[in-house]
């Protein structure tokens, strides 16, 4: 019974030609078969199944005309690598059983390519699959106060208009979130209860406003508290609406942020309130910098800025997102 050839093209010996395994000069005689062991790679497979009739060129099964190809041809390994890269960078962590399925390739041949690119610093393995390594450090509250500052003023001040008297409201942590705070309508009898510590700077002066902190670890990147004393607090509290922000959103739903404790809070945040909104600019958008990932359980709507490319906007609402795009005049 003939086996299938899973050959790494990249990895021949010096001067043979990837169509046939032979030498560069050399002719192959008609019918002539190739021996047992004689893998190219070193892996024992036979020519037979999974070899193209015209060539010879090893084919992976299932990756004749599947996704994996170029064209008419099969994605040699080094191309499928970097196609592996992209898929983990822009749709977040890739299981060795999707990539699989993707590229038309066995299981193995894809845990071959997720070690190299684990060894060349490029991607991070995970159990049963890999994540990307992000491009760059967090930046700090300060460093983002002033990146796509008329953006996030435009989206606080729409926000504001979500607010109804009287009404309990939770402000996560972030810039666009502390614009927020001070965008809230005068006398109309709020409570506000944040993690943030330029929230409650924001705030301090404001008599019409009850404010309360949630406490726990000081996260100095982002000057707000998380981990589980934050949690347990936010465990005993119920609100109308909780406005979240994010290092980036993706139209499947997921919340990127630098580390798990923000983003488990986030998710718990969002359990704890009526109406949920995630207030980002649109350069955040489809943005996957980091590996820790919220996935909210209930509805929720997004709110971002003009300069969203359409593309993206057409993306998200095909995935069945509440999208809303705000004018810099803070209208939407």
């Amino acid at each position: 019974m003939a086996t299938t050839d899973t050959r790494d093209v990249d990895n021949l010996p010096p001067g043979t030609d990837p169509a046939t395994d032979a030498p560069a000069d050399a002719t192959t005689p008609a019918g002539a078969t190739t021996p047992a062991g004689a893998d190219a790679a070193g892996t024992g497979a036979q020519a037979g199944a999974g070899t193209d009739a015209q060539t010879g060129a090893g084919v992976e099964p299932g990756a004749r005309g599947g996704a994996g190809m170029d064209g008419d041809r099969p994605l040699r390994s080094r191309e499928r690598r970097e196609e592996i890269l992209r898929v983990a960078t822009d749709r977040g962590p890739a299981s060795v059983e999707q990539l699989a399925q993707r590229f038309g390739v066995t299981a193995s041949t894809i845990r071959r390519d997720l070690a190299r690119l684990s060894e060349s610093g490029r991607l991070a393995r995970t159990y049963g699959g890999a994540i990307a390594v992000p491009g760059g450090p967090e930046l700090s509250l300060p460093q983002r106060d002033s990146q796509a500052h008329d953006a996030k003023l435009a989206i606080a001040r729409w926000a504001a208009t979500r607010i109804e008297p009287g009404s309990s409201i939770l402000l996560d942590a972030g810039t666009t979130v502390a614009l927020l705070a001070r965008e809230l309508p005068t006398d109309a009898g709020l409570t506000v209860t944040t993690t943030s510590l330029p929230v409650l700077g924001n705030l301090h002066a404001r008599d019409d406003v009850t404010t309360y902190c949630l406490g726990g670890r000081l996260r100095t990147l982002s000057d707000a508290f998380v981990g589980p004393l934050t949690e347990a607090a936010l465990e005993r509290l119920s609100f109308d609406t909780v406005f979240l922000g994010a290092d980036g959103v993706t139209s499947d739903g997921g919340l990127c942020e630098a580390e798990p404790d923000q983003t488990r809070l986030k998710e718990l945040m969002a359990r704890r309130a009526r109406a949920v909104y995630v207030l980002v600019h649109a350069a955040k958008l489809n943005h996957r910098p980091f590996h820790s990932w919220a996935r909210l359980a209930g509805p929720w709507t997004l709110v971002t800025d003009a300069d969203a490319p359409a593309e993206v906007v057409e993306e998200f609402r095909a995935a069945g997102r509440d999208l809303v795009i705000v004018s810099r005049e803070g209208s939407g």
